[in-house]
Parts: C-alpha cells; sequence; structure tokens
C-alpha cells in the first residue's frame, strides 16, 4: 500500500497525465459535439411569397456542402433547394481523433504509472515508449490544432449569413430584400482551438519529465534507486 501510495503521488506531483485526459476531452467536447444555426430573411416585393425566418442548421464534421435548405424564389410559391458550401470534416476530425487518442493513451499511461511501475522501468523501455510518444503527440496537437484553426476559419467564412444570401436567387434582384437574422455561436469552437494549443503546450511541457525517466538525461537512469549506465 505504501508503494502504490507513493506512486500515485509520485505520478500525480511529477506527471500530467490526469491534465491531459482533462484537457483531451474538453478539446473534443468542444469541437465534437458542436451544432450550430444560422438563420436568413428574404422579404420579397409580393409579400405572401417572404420567408423572414430561413433556419439553416449544421454540426460536426462540418460538411456543409451536404447541409440543404429551402428558400423562396419571390416567383409565386416557387422554392428552390440549396446548399451551403465547402467541406471542412478533415481539418475537424484529424483534431477530434488526435485528441481522442490523445486522452485514451493519458488512461493507459495511468494505469501503467500507478500498478506497473516496476515493470514500466524495466529496462527503461517504459519511459524510452513514453518519450517518443510524447514528442509524436506534441507534434500531432501543435499540427492538428493549426488545422482546425484555419478549418474553422473557413467554416466561420462559409457559414456567415451575409454570404449565404448571395446564394439565392431571390437575392440578386434590387426589389427584394434579403438579411441576416442571426449568426451561429462560436465560442464553443473557439474554445476547442484554445484547448488545442494548450494540450500541445501541456504535452511539449511533459517531454522534459519523461526525457528525465528515459537514462539519456546525464548518461544515465535512476531505477530502484541505483544509478544505470546507457553506455
Amino acid at each position: 500500500h505504501d508503494s502504490l501510495k507513493w506512486s500515485l503521488v509520485s505520478f500525480l506531483n511529477d506527471s500530467g497525465v490526469l491534465k491531459e485526459s482533462i484537457f483531451a476531452i474538453f478539446a473534443f467536447a468542444t469541437c465534437g459535439g458542436y451544432s450550430g444555426q444560422l438563420r436568413v430573411s428574404v422579404d420579397c416585393i409580393n409579400k405572401s411569397d417572404s420567408n423572414l425566418s430561413i433556419g439553416i442548421n449544421f454540426a460536426y464534421p462540418f460538411r456543409l456542402n451536404r447541409v440543404e435548405f429551402d428558400v423562396p424564389m419571390c416567383e409565386g410559391r416557387r422554392q428552390e433547394r440549396l446548399y451551403l458550401i465547402g467541406d471542412f470534416s478533415s481539418s475537424a476530425e484529424f483534431f477530434v481523433t488526435i485528441a481522442v487518442f490523445s486522452f485514451l493513451y493519458s488512461l493507459l499511461a495511468t494505469v501503467v504509472y500507478i500498478f506497473f511501475q516496476n515493470k514500466y522501468r524495466e529496462n527503461n523501455r517504459g519511459p524510452l515508449i513514453d518519450f517518443i510518444v510524447m514528442v509524436v503527440f506534441s507534434f500531432m496537437w501543435l499540427v492538428s490544432s493549426s488545422a482546425w484553426a484555419k478549418g474553422l476559419s473557413d467554416v466561420k467564412a462559409a457559414t456567415d449569413p451575409d454570404e449565404v444570401v448571395l446564394l439565392m436567387s431571390a437575392c440578386k434582384v434590387q426589389t427584394n430584400k434579403c438579411s441576416s437574422v442571426y449568426g451561429p455561436r462560436w465560442s464553443g469552437l473557439n474554445t476547442s482551438v484554445v484547448f488545442g494549443y494548450l494540450n500541445f503546450v501541456l504535452w511539449a511541457g511533459n517531454i522534459w519529465f519523461v526525457f528525465k525517466e528515459t537514462g539519456w538525461h546525464k548518461g544515465g537512469a535512476c531505477v530502484g534507486g541505483h544509478k544505470v549506465n546507457m553506455n
């Protein structure tokens, strides 16, 4: 019990794995759980043809070119079916995938570090694998967060109500009035990008902690209280 208690205290004090798990959850929850709506109005010269509240819903993974909506053409009761522009699923799914695998690895590392610490330090394999994974995840968090930041910027542009009304035939006729009722709320997705970069900082910051365990630090590793040279 004392050994387990020491392992847990050491783990909580030195490793950022618990923080990594929590930050990863926030990253994929704020992105993967998002759904938004914009609303526009088409005010035809013939008021009976108008629709002053056209709701357009979209969600993760942001395949906007599959989001359809019907709008009046201001020609009797005729309507046209339109689609938003763009498919931004690749960057969004890449980001969420990295978050999910990051979370799963953090859970695995938690179990191994607490319950299998002797095996973890045996022949220095555990810290070495941990170090490599830390470097890879740090890089992947940076790449996926940057890609998603760009993707989010494109999603915002494609769902700007003032841009969406330009797709409508009725809005190209000056006698009809088209306008934005309201746009999507972006706080959740903005937060996901922030958490993405925070995950990068967290994983990169833990590289030094794991590096000290590998034995490359100062040419040796501490295993069971003894110095082991790697030569």
